[in-house]
């Protein structure tokens, strides 16, 4: 018998019991800036957090399609439409896991005479999908900047590199963008080969182009120096994915949009810390501590930001974009695309 005696009490277990957290799956890519959540070094409170490392393309499909994640990185611009959807399913986080400069993604025909943007007008123009965020961003480009009318060329959509790719969301375009699809057994970057298109805006490297040499050519050849100019004109770093958590999830269990959006943070700050070590470098790049301090003289120190105000400029420009491009139904406020518990913070 203890000689806590028959009468004893027992000890209340409960203070001694493991505390549950929610189970959620988000399906991100594996960034740099994103791999402390993949790895368990950063901890979103209160979630256990199953990360799949999926490719984009896999993400935004299996999201949109059939709704299979609790939260998924995904392409602003096919979140902005899912706004003027009946359920609207999705909410964002002011999380950016993927940002470009899209210069540098404008291929061209050698033979199509294209030697300068306004070329463009009135040619054959391919891109996988109208919706897809990086044409939103250089068709926009492209007309502020090079005088390029967004109705001024025909798209032709369909798969880069395999046949069949259709768009993830329905389309309702004003008369005057022109949209065809290509055949059944085409491919894009095949059709820009043998010059049956005669330009390419996309978000993947055509494996028809060969850098220096070959029928397919970048239109900017130094897309490094135009970006540059257009960040220094601008202050915008194109936007590509936000994060969004599924409806149905947020409105049960609201604290979530917070936690993770925390948790991206914390996990994007890892990263800047390892871009400044200098005792040993932690990226494949022989002139990492050269090209970091070039970015910061450029861009500022904190030159990927997150958050509503810091990217106020650039997700504005992209909302008039979808406008007037004629994806977004209505010209949207920055402010309406995100959880409202994550745009203010407490205050100590």
């Amino acid at each position: 018998m203890s000689s806590r005696g028959v009468n004893a009490k027992p000890r209340n277990r409960l203070l001694c019991a493991p505390v549950s957290k929610l189970r959620l799956t988000l399906a991100c890519w594996n960034y740099d800036r994103t791999r402390a959540l993949l790895t368990g070094q950063v901890q979103a409170d209160g979630i256990d957090l199953n990360y799949l490392d999926l490719p984009v393309e896999e993400t935004f499909f299996r999201m949109l399609r059939h709704k299979e994640f609790d939260a998924a990185e995904m392409s602003l611009s096919s979140y902005v439409m899912s706004l003027f959807l009946p359920d609207r399913p999705f909410i964002a986080i002011p999380a950016f896991p993927s940002r470009f400069f899209r210069h540098s993604c404008i291929y061209v025909h050698a033979g199509s005479g294209i030697q300068e943007p306004k070329d463009l007008i009135g040619k054959r123009v391919g891109t996988p999908e109208y919706q897809m965020t990086a044409p939103v961003w250089i068709r926009g480009i492209l007309s502020d900047e090079y005088g390029v009318p967004v109705n001024s060329v025909v798209y032709i959509t369909g798969g880069e590199e395999e046949p069949g790719r259709r768009e993830k969301l329905p389309l309702d375009l004003p008369p005057d963008i022109r949209v065809e699809r290509i055949g059944p057994e085409q491919t894009l970057s095949s059709m820009l080969a043998r010059g049956d298109i005669d330009a390419l805006y996309t978000a993947r490297m055509p494996s028809s182009f060969r850098p220096g040499g070959g029928s397919v050519k970048r239109l900017f050849e130094d897309f490094p120096a135009a970006e540059r100019s257009y960040f220094r004109r601008t202050g915008v770093f194109p936007i590509m994915h936000t994060v969004v958590v599924r409806r149905d999830v947020h409105e049960r269990d609201p604290w979530v949009a917070q936690s993770l959006y925390k948790a991206f943070c914390a996990a994007q700050q890892t990263t800047y810390e390892d871009l400044a070590e200098t005792a040993a470098l932690k990226t494949m790049l022989p002139w990492l501590t050269a090209h970091v301090e070039e970015t910061r003289r450029e861009m500022g120190d904190d030159f990927w930001p997150y958050g509503l105000e810091h990217n106020r400029g650039a997700l504005t420009t992209f909302l008039r974009y979808s406008y007037e491009q004629g994806l977004a139904k209505t010209l949207l406020r920055p402010e309406q695309l995100f959880a409202p518990e994550t745009l203010e913070s407490f205050k100590i």
